[in-house]
C-alpha cells in the first residue's frame, strides 16, 4: 500500500506517534511518505526525554520513507528544508494525497 502522512502538529507525543506509524508501515511492506505543514514543519526541535521524535523520523527515512516539508510555512517561522525533511510545496502534498491509497492526518 502507498501511504501519505500528514502532520500538522507541534505536540511531541503526536508527531512522535505518527512517525511511529509511518515505520511500522514500512515494516508491514508499505510505501510512506510524510508531509509537514503547519506547524508540523517545526517537527526537528520537537524532541523530549519521553518522545524522540528525531530518533523516529531516522527510523523512517532508513525504512525508505520520505519527509517532505511546506517551505512555506518554514519560511513562516524562519526555518529551513534540511536533508530529513525535503523542502516542499503545495504540488508536493497533491501528488502524495493523489498517489497515495490511504493518508492520514495527525
Amino acid at each position: 500500500m502507498k501511504l501519505g502522512i500528514i502532520i500538522s502538529s507541534n505536540d511531541p507525543e503526536t508527531a512522535w506517534s505518527a512517525l511511529r506509524f509511518g515505520v511500522f508501515s514500512i515494516k508491514q511492506g508499505d510505501t510512506v511518505k510524510v508531509f509537514l505543514v503547519s506547524k508540523g514543519v517545526e517537527i526537528e526541535g520537537l524532541d523530549t526525554e519521553q518522545f524522540k521524535v528525531t530518533e523516529q523520523m531516522t527510523a523512517l527515512i532508513k525504512g525508505g520513507g520520505k519527509i517532505y516539508a511546506c517551505g512555506t510555512c518554514l519560511r513562516l517561522r524562519q526555518l529551513s528544508g534540511s536533508e530529513a525533511c525535503l523542502l516542499s510545496g503545495m504540488k508536493d502534498m497533491h501528488d502524495i494525497v493523489k498517489e497515495s491509497d490511504r493518508v492520514v492526518t495527525f
